[in-house]
């Protein structure tokens, strides 16, 4: 089989004639004179396998291996050593190599290494694609628009360090989805992912949920609980709705980041966790900063690299593709065409929940289509409190009009305060049922109340 090569060796005549029988035997290969600029190759292009001298000015096979092992660890490195050097072939086979070839070396000893090499890569991604989707941690992103590949591109370029990224974007614009892809494109593919929405689980339950506790911690604490820290030893930990993080906590967090210890809850001593951390909001973070709900330390430690996942609106040439996925998807073993007219229609609506809310679309469709082509009438009703806002209505079983925006504008602060005393009199003062209204976490309705001076019976 065929493949990318690198090939590093300063001995100008050997490497001449070894590039020669490697592009013969139909591998495409790149040379470098020596380590350095053997390894600036390396960072600028991907190879299926590095071939390198260990006996060169400046910067050593050995210490080339150890870069290359540490950057790719799935790429193969056949290391040339001089004929009868066992010490340095054995330190070489310690650092990682996949093979050494003795110099000088016959043509079909070296393609024949060279084979092996690249096959054996070849099974190793076999197999490392099958537990991937055997695990089923990754999620088809389809796309066909600049702006989303571009996002996808910058994902697996860092998918390869071990940075931390926040991935920003609107609710149901796919963050995740990008989380689990760069996973799977990870050197983490292997170990667990490990998912948490901290908007779900209440801020007094949440440390306990992500650093553990030791039995007898609290009431109720009857054994030892590991944490979600732990849980992805050796993998990713994805927290989703990060800007909901309670800001007490946010320095506990903040530690387990730079110090890669967490501070179990009931123990004496910090753990330490070997895990890599991709965060995910909704919320203007920087917003969060001037209000003095987010820590500005902790944002930028999350923020090595920032990827704004873009909503459907900014790439509407996603939606046709989107909606054959989600048709085909859900329609198993039913033949189900949308029709151009519906499609059309499909593209004008400014889908505010964007992938999600389309694809909640295309299931209700399928099940209401009565035979083989979609029709206008399977289509989801735009929702009432959108249609009363586009209309300038009334907001469904209030009794109160939704009035259109003054021109002079208005106060956001005020607007949200507003929305804040009529969800709480909807619901009677109850504040839990007041804030799975707004849709929010409890905890940020109370900080939202508390902040505004609103009474329960306002």
């Amino acid at each position: 089989m065929a493949g990318r090569i690198l090939f590093i060796d300063d001995d100008a005549a050997g490497r001449e004639v070894a590039l020669f029988n490697l592009r013969k035997a139909g591998h495409e290969v790149n040379a470098a004179s020596d380590g350095q600029e053997g390894l600036a190759a390396f960072s600028a292009e991907k190879f299926d396998l590095v071939i390198t001298d260990v006996k060169m000015p400046g910067i050593s096979g050995i210490d080339v291996l150890r870069r290359i092992r540490s950057q790719a660890p799935d790429v193969p490195v056949l290391v040339i050593t001089a004929f009868g050097n066992v010490e340095t072939a054995v330190e070489a086979m310690k650092e990682g190599a996949y093979d050494f070839i003795g110099k000088p070396f016959h043509r079909d000893q070296l393609l024949l290494a060279v084979e092996k090499a690249l096959e054996r890569r070849r099974l190793a991604a076999e197999v490392r694609d099958l537990r991937i989707r055997a695990s089923g941690v990754e999620r088809e992103i389809v796309s066909v628009s600049a702006a989303m590949k571009r996002v996808l591109e910058i994902a697996d370029r860092v998918a390869r360090t071990d940075a931390t990224v926040l991935i920003t974007g609107e609710s149901g614009t796919g963050k995740e989805a990008v989380a689990r892809r760069i996973h799977v494109r990870s050197p983490r593919a292997e170990g667990p992912f490990v998912a948490v929405n901290c908007a779900a689980i209440p801020g007094e339950l949440l440390e306990s949920e992500l650093f553990g506790h030791a039995r007898g911690a609290f009431t109720g604490a009857v054994r030892d609980r590991p944490g979600r820290f732990r849980q992805a030893k050796g993998g990713t930990l994805f927290l989703d709705e990060i800007g909901e993080i309670p800001l007490p906590l946010q320095a506990k967090l903040l530690r387990a980041l730079q110090e890669r210890v967490v501070d179990v809850v009931g123990a004496d001593r910090p753990v330490p966790v070997d895990v890599r951390i991709l965060a995910a909001t909704n919320r203007d973070l920087l917003e969060r900063i001037r209000e003095g709900t987010f820590r500005d330390d902790l944002y930028y430690r999350l923020n090595v690299v920032e990827l704004r996942v873009p909503p459907l609106r900014e790439r509407p040439e996603d939606i046709p593709l989107l909606v054959e996925h989600f048709v085909r998807d859900v329609s198993a073993d039913r033949e189900v065409t949308v029709p151009p007219p519906v499609m059309g229609e499909l593209r004008t609506r400014p889908w505010p929940g964007n992938v999600r809310e389309l694809k909640n679309a295309c299931e209700r469709m399928v099940i209401l289509c009565r035979g083989a082509e979609v029709s206008p009438e399977d289509l989801p009703p735009l929702p009432a409190i959108r249609r009363g806002a586009e209309m300038g209505g009334a907001g469904e079983g209030t009794g109160e009009e939704w009035p259109p925006l003054p021109p002079d504008g208005l106060s956001l602060v005020d607007l949200e305060k507003k929305v804040i005393e009529r969800a709480l009199r909807l619901k009677g003062g109850n504040i839990t049922q007041a804030a799975a209204f707004l849709r929010i976490p409890r905890h940020v309705l109370v900080y939202r109340i508390e902040k505004y001076g609103i009474r329960r019976d306002a």
